[in-house]
């Protein structure tokens, strides 16, 4: 079956019910989702926003269910053309003229063929349960090489199957891949799991739309009666996460997030996710929700060392594990890749994009450390800009003062230098922390040192240099 015939079927129901023949955003969601395109890649293609792309998909799908007699989505799209296609062709439908069971049908071209419905309960339960029906990975991102983490991955995998760990936070600052190693565990352990999920939070969806999808999907879209409260919502899938095994996984959580304000502080409209988290954490169930974060949730926070199923894996760099990422970027002078490693923080992302720059401007390791072993090209300070707008007036004081320093700074020069309260100075560091952008030490007098990486120290410094306003720690926005 070619995509000319589905799309000739879907436009044949669609102008029997409406008298209008599919529109051209339609017909690419039709083209799109029979591919198996995922909505961003149709929005993309389109040239709009993939929310309008789903919004315009759930209305079609919701017209083609009352159509055929059965739940349509994306998930049982392809399989239910594919049923309405051997239908056509059995019943010899494409003659002169055919009545049938729910509209007409004719070989005119200005009305397209009329498509025989199968009934819903003539469907198999193989059929109303097939892979696609049970996961939904439109938001996962492709598969890309993975260097190291064999540890962290043994570790995760560990907690989720062996443990069985409810809330699980893969935290770390942008690049240095949450995504990639959540995507690779998905591979491995998938099987053990009735459906799983990726969506990602980065177009910041209120959580009613995410529960609704959720809930839609574990109850194979027989579910009808769904509150717009999402307390009560929030309780129907929770029935739903204990009665089957689901693995979700929701990226880019820090999108939530306020910025400009201390770590974990929900904007507005959003504050219900906090519920959703604390609730997956506490409640008996046998799922697992993955949250990826730049930033730590307070509700995982609270929640973990309380000897309950909730804890966090915080990535660091990859260490001497970059020296593939350097390799097969097709640099050379071995010799120095560890240099290039530790300075760029063994960051997957950072380091693409500095070998990137070697190519282009320098040609070698070598020529770059002639001039400045951290150079901040404008792609570099693009994504460093991210986090650190995000930041509070409290923490740019005091990272900037870490950064300011050759040595480790401690907490009594901290209070000396940012002249700021106590209490604020303990808020600013700790959320610092949360955000993963400071280190802790302690010396040999158990006194505690707090540093940043280099690249950060040098991003800050750059920052401090170009504002009026030194002394406040203020950052070019």
């Amino acid at each position: 079956m070619d995509i000319a015939q589905v799309i000739t079927i879907a436009d044949g129901l669609v102008y029997s019910h409406t008298g209008k023949h599919l529109d051209d955003l339609q017909e690419s969601i039709v083209r799109g989702v029979y591919q198996g395109k995922k909505y961003q890649a149709i929005a993309n293609d389109f040239g709009c926003s993939e929310g309008h792309v789903r919004d315009i998909a759930s209305e079609l799908w919701k017209l083609l269910s009352d159509l055929l007699g059965e739940d349509i989505s994306k998930f049982n799209f392809r399989s239910a053309m594919e049923r309405q296609h051997l239908s056509v062709v059995s019943s010899n439908i494409f003659g002169d003229f055919v009545q049938n069971g729910h509209v007409k049908v004719c070989a005119d071209t200005s009305k397209p063929p009329e498509v025989e419905t199968i009934p819903r309960q003539q469907q198999t339960s193989e059929e109303k349960n097939t892979d696609t029906q049970r996961q939904d990975l439109d938001d996962a991102p492709d598969i890309t090489p993975l260097h190291g983490r064999t540890e962290e991955l043994n570790n995760l995998k560990t907690s989720i199957i062996k443990k069985s760990f409810r809330l699980i936070g893969i935290l770390g600052i942008n690049g240095i891949g949450k995504s990639t190693l959540a995507r690779h565990l998905l591979e491995e352990i998938r099987d053990n799991f009735d459906y799983v999920v990726w969506r990602s939070l980065g177009c910041k969806p209120h959580l009613l739309e995410i529960q609704t999808d959720l809930i839609q999907l574990f109850s194979n879209q027989t579910e009808a009666d769904l509150s717009t409260n999402s307390n009560p919502r929030l309780s129907q899938l929770m029935k739903y996460l204990r009665q089957n095994r689901c693995l979700i996984i929701l990226d880019d959580v820090h999108s939530i997030f306020r910025s400009g304000q201390l770590v974990g502080s929900y904007q507005s409209g959003y504050e219900d996710y906090g519920e959703l988290f604390r609730r997956v954490g506490e409640s008996q169930h046998k799922s697992c929700l993955l949250l990826l974060s730049w930033e730590k949730p307070r509700e995982i926070v609270e929640l973990e060392g309380e000897n309950r199923a909730v804890g966090t894996l915080q990535l660091s760099g990859l260490g001497e594990a970059a020296r593939e990422i350097l390799r097969n970027q097709g640099l050379l002078e071995e010799e120095h890749w560890s240099n290039l490693i530790e300075y760029y923080g063994g960051n997957p992302l950072y380091l693409k994009i500095t070998a990137t720059m070697i190519k282009d401007l320098f040609g070698s390791i070598s020529e770059l450390f002639k001039y400045d072993y951290l150079v901040l090209n404008e792609d570099l300070k693009y994504k460093l800009n991210w986090i650190f707008n995000r930041l509070s007036h409290l923490e740019k004081q005091v990272i900037s003062v870490i950064a300011a320093d050759i040595e480790a700074v401690s907490l009594s020069k901290l209070i000396e230098k940012t002249q700021l309260i106590h209490t604020d100075l303990f808020s600013a560091i700790q959320s610092l922390k949360r955000r993963f952008l400071i280190e802790q030490h302690q010396n040999d007098k158990n006194q505690i040192l707090f540093t940043i990486q280099p690249l950060m120290k040098q991003y800050v410094n750059l920052q401090m240099k170009s504002t009026n306003n030194l002394s406040s720690g203020e950052f070019r926005e």
